[in-house]
């Protein structure tokens, strides 16, 4: 599990970063409570997203890939994350969902991809 412990705190991290963008241009306070607030329900949907492809690909199960990977999570975390606000009473506007769809999939895979490209060039030219 530790050699995939770096992918789980980025993704973490985006995810935490995502929250604090969607605060900041609402004019909300950055405060730890405020973001901790913003960004529980779509890291529990992270959450069961690495459990889910943990076990789906449990033979194969690759943390850096984009696909199936950095899909399932993206997935997860926007559909849980959304699910979780809805139960919570937060808000889940069209607008949002589209920016969180645009934002969360962008990052999620995004960085996966650039990671397997730095990397397949430092394995060519090394």
């Amino acid at each position: 599990m530790r050699k995939y412990a770096p992918a789980l705190v980025i993704d973490v991290i985006l995810v935490i970063v995502f929250a604090a963008l969607g605060r900041s241009s609402h004019d909300e306070g950055l405060d730890l409570v405020g973001l901790a607030g913003t960004a529980w329900p779509f890291l529990g949907g992270l959450t069961i997203g690495w459990f889910l492809t943990a076990w789906l690909y449990r033979d194969k199960f690759d943390a850096y890939a984009a696909v199936p990977t950095g899909l399932v999570l993206w997935v997860s975390t926007l559909v849980g994350g959304m699910l979780l606000r809805a139960l919570t009473g937060q808000g889940t506007a069209a607008a949002f969902v589209i920016v969180a769809t645009l934002f969360l999939g962008a990052v999620l895979i995004g960085w996966r991809v650039i990671a397997r490209v730095v990397t397949r060039r430092r394995v060519s030219t090394g």
